[in-house]
């Protein structure tokens, strides 16, 4: 790269050869065109000869619900390490997958979830035409070849990023070691381990003595397999003290020698189109079905009105709830759905006669679904079928996500500070992308799934342009703590270089 880099108008050039006389040439002379002179490149205080990143899915690269090529080479990371490249950093190595389908197999065959029974998904989304559909509906040919007892790449590897990895996971012996799968290991943890499977993420990250680092989305996962369950209780919000005992390790281990770093705080996930897609009321109903459905809620709602009138005035059940709890649809477009609300009442253990009374109640405004619903609710899910914990954050659950992502981000910004690390504030970002939109370079860029620009086809990671943008945020955060000057030297990332979406026929 030139020390100096100089942008000229193409004006200069016209203007030389389209000079007719002396006269015109004089003129040009006397009023040269202005040149943009951007400073040269500078590390200030930091060192990025040996630069490994940390983190789970995002750092990763994880994107339209799939690991595959491209988005690796795309992952923020990578986007780092390319402009860390211009001012002495090594070779940036990744455990690049075997293709660019996304997913997993397991000794040649799909793999299998052991809590569920069912196939995992072995390829990455891509758009139908109406939305996000499984590659293998477009083509049914593609299947990954990503095999993580067979063919795991070697190391050691400058990218750490463990899809689905909570911040305990990443200090966990084991947590790699093809023995302890399904239980205790990770497949993407199994893929960078190699020859010493008992090796913690943090332990192979230190192993490469690293100068500088980045440590980003650790403790998202900790809240987002409760999020994605709709708060259950299978997947539980790690508890902050045990966060903050992983997270004090990870820098710890990872400034032990003197290394300088950036850390990302956590976004409110419940923000993203995962959560926003599918709408409280989106059942059409013509005047037949609303009263086939109606009928069939009656005697639901009639023992709701049996309760009521036996409780009225004890302070156990007020008319309210009553009226929240009774179950009506009409004729159009808007039916909300209806949901099993763990909340409500139990009115069989106030009186044993209503015991048989189910907690149900229509959905509102407040209440989240989760995407992958609204595959399900053309078959009678929300209206004959009515939906389970799994599929719903009530504002209580949000409330506790909320809660619990505001106690990691304040250990985040603490940590940060007492070590004199870079603090990314993500969920600023995030806050005002799904508001207002955010700008990034000719684009604005919002969470709306398929048309915002920034969160992937799987409503949770980003688009490429997504982490090009992230990767920004990054250098502006250096810039501040270290004296860089990628910003002001023109080191950032163009938005027009990284694609929203990947075609269908990228193999």
């Amino acid at each position: 790269m030139k020390n100096i880099k100089y942008l000229l108008l193409s004006a200069v050039l016209i203007g030389f050869t389209a000079c007719n006389d002396e006269e015109d040439f004089e003129d040009l002379l006397d009023n040269p065109t202005s040149e943009v002179i951007l400073p040269e490149l500078t590390t200030g205080s930091a060192d990025f000869s040996n630069y490994v990143a940390v983190g789970a899915s995002f750092t990763a690269g994880f994107t339209d619900g799939g690991l595959f090529i491209a988005s690796q080479e795309n992952s923020f990371p990578n986007i780092l390490a390319n402009k860390f490249a211009n001012i002495g950093s090594s070779t940036f190595t990744q455990p690049l997958m075997n293709d660019n389908f996304g997913g997993l197999i397991l000794g040649g065959n799909p793999v299998i979830n052991p809590m569920t029974g069912q196939r995992e998904l072995t390829e990455r989304l891509v758009f139908g035409g109406a939305g996000p559909v499984p590659l293998q509906s477009l083509n049914p040919a593609a299947m990954s070849t990503t095999d993580f007892a067979l063919n795991n790449p070697t190391g050691p590897f400058n990218n750490l990023g463990i899809p689905g990895a909570k911040s305990f996971h990443l200090l966990a012996p084991g947590y790699g070691n093809l023995l302890n799968f399904p239980a205790a290991a990770n497949p993407y943890a199994i893929r960078v381990t190699g020859n010493t499977p008992n090796a913690s993420i943090l332990d192979l990250a230190v192993a490469q003595n690293p100068t500088f680092f980045t440590l980003s989305e650790v403790g998202g996962n900790d809240v987002l397999g409760y999020a994605t369950t709709g708060g259950d209780g299978t997947n539980p919000i790690t508890p902050t003290s045990t966060f903050d005992a992983s997270l004090n390790a990870l820098v710890t281990g990872l400034t032990a020698n003197g290394a300088k770093g950036v850390i990302g705080n956590l976004p409110n996930i419940t923000s993203l189109s995962h959560f926003t897609t599918v709408p409280y009321n989106p059942v059409p109903l013509d005047a037949t079905n609303a009263a086939a459905l109606n009928q069939g809620y009656a005697l639901y709602n009639g023992g709701i009105q049996q309760a009521l009138a036996a409780l009225n005035g004890t302070g156990l059940f007020t008319a309210e709830e009553a009226a929240a709890r009774t179950i009506t649809f009409a004729a159009g477009s808007n039916n909300a759905m209806v949901i099993i609300d763990e909340t409500l009442t139990d009115l069989g253990a106030i009186n044993s006669a209503f015991a048989g009374i189910p907690k149900y109640r229509q959905a509102t405004a407040e209440d989240l679904f989760v995407l992958p619903l609204s595959a399900l609710i053309p078959q009678g899910y929300g209206t004959q079928i009515p939906l389970e914990d799994k599929w719903v954050l009530i504002p209580q659950e949000q409330d506790e996500i909320a809660t619990a992502t505001q106690a990691y981000n304040t250990s985040i910004s603490a940590i940060a500070n007492s070590n004199g690390l870079a603090l990314v504030d993500l969920n600023s970002i995030l806050e005002q992308a799904s508001t207002t939109g955010i700008t990034f370079d000719a684009y604005n860029m919002n969470t709306n799934l398929v048309s915002g620009g920034l969160v992937s086809l799987d409503g949770i990671h980003l688009t490429a342009r997504g982490y090009a943008l992230m990767a920004n945020s990054f250098f502006k955060a250096i810039d501040a703590t270290y004296g860089t000057n990628f910003e002001a030297s023109g080191n950032l990332a163009k938005a027009g270089d990284y694609p929203t979406n990947y075609s269908p026929a990228l193999q």
